[in-house]
């Protein structure tokens, strides 16, 4: 995002072109849009990292287990099971919904925590999942759930990217320029995309 030529002058140094000054305006026009651009490339790039490991980790949400054991609940009549639970759990609020994956198991779902109460020995899980800070707004912007308003912010975002790729490469002239090792450089880029049109697609 340099403003300044490959041999250290300004754009213009030399002489001067009575055309359009592409160069002098790829130059600025790079460095300025690339200041605007590092805040949400800093929190694209975080984000596109945590979230491409997705089958590693869960990127959005940390997530604790821990175990305790209540009196067995048994011979209950099934209208009945949920407000024994949450007797025995010393649970005074009402849970969102309630769960039963099969006859020996209650799951009660609470904001953030789930209770999974296994009924004929009362051994209980509380699974609590609480929000990563920082990295769940970042993952929330990149993947667009606020929808409305940041579609279009992104999509301005996507443009500015493209503009800093396009005007990269005039930046420069003479032995790193786009002809000779810049040129070079922007071919390799290509090798990722090859790559995956040959042998992952």
């Amino acid at each position: 995002m340099s403003g300044a030529s490959a041999e250290g002058g300004t754009p213009d140094d030399g002489h001067r072109s009575h055309g359009i000054p592409w160069r002098r305006w790829s130059i600025v026009l790079h460095r300025d849009v690339g200041y605007l651009a590092v805040a949400l490339t800093i929190a694209y790039a975080i984000s596109g990292i945590a979230v491409n490991h997705i089958a590693d980790w869960n990127p959005n949400y940390r997530v604790t287990k821990t175990f305790t054991t209540v009196e067995p609940i048994a011979a209950v009549a099934p209208n009945d099971l949920v407000p024994v639970a949450m007797q025995h759990l010393k649970l005074t609020e009402q849970p969102r919904s309630s769960f039963q994956p099969d006859s020996n198991t209650l799951q009660l779902f609470y904001k953030g925590t789930t209770y999974h109460v296994d009924l004929p020995t009362g051994k209980v899980m509380m699974e609590a999942t609480r929000a990563r800070p920082v990295l769940y707004e970042m993952n929330q912007l990149h993947l667009n759930h606020s929808k409305r308003a940041w579609t279009w912010i992104a999509d301005v975002y996507a443009l500015a990217l493209l503009l800093l790729a396009i005007t990269g490469l005039f930046v420069l002239k003479g032995k790193n320029g786009i002809t000779q090792r810049g040129g070079w450089l922007t071919a390799a880029g290509f090798l990722p995309i090859v790559y995956w049109l040959v042998f992952l697609r």
